[in-house]
């Protein structure tokens, strides 16, 4: 990532993961940020597992491809709730969730995130059902 603080802004102030651990190295000059779902605290404080793990090197490149992840998906309880909150801080839904269940957008690095609703699909509403999808995802 090139931005720590937009990531961090990202998946914890607005996706709702908790960091768990900060590890920094001046000498190889990176820092890395272990962040979890609030519902896996207790397993990752077992075995330090299930984690997003960010990587922030400190050279400021921006890094394309094989360097960069591509995909993430998270279950949620409510989809309709959280595509609400990320459109509400600006980020543009590629594909909303007309089913009730699935949508997709990107964080602050391009990485493509896949929200899939917990459970039994949400009924169909508006205004997912008649947004288009847009960009890739």
């Amino acid at each position: 990532m090139h931005d720590l603080n937009a990531s961090l802004g990202f998946y914890r102030d607005l996706l709702g993961l908790v960091e768990t651990d900060r590890y920094e190295s001046a000498e190889g000059q990176f820092t890395l940020v272990y962040l979890a779902a609030p519902r896996d605290l207790e397993q990752v404080e077992a075995e330090r597992a299930p984690v997003l793990e960010l990587t922030y090197n400190w050279d400021g490149e921006v890094y394309q491809g094989g360097r960069n992840f591509g995909y993430l998906a998270y279950e949620v309880d409510d989809v309709y709730k959280l595509c609400q909150k990320v459109m509400d801080a600006g980020i543009t839904i590629n594909v909303p969730p007309r089913d009730g269940h699935m949508a997709f957008f990107r964080s602050p690095d391009n990485i493509s995130i896949e929200l899939l609703q917990k459970g039994d699909s949400l009924p169909p509403a508006e205004p997912w059902v008649s947004m288009p999808t847009s960009g890739e995802w």
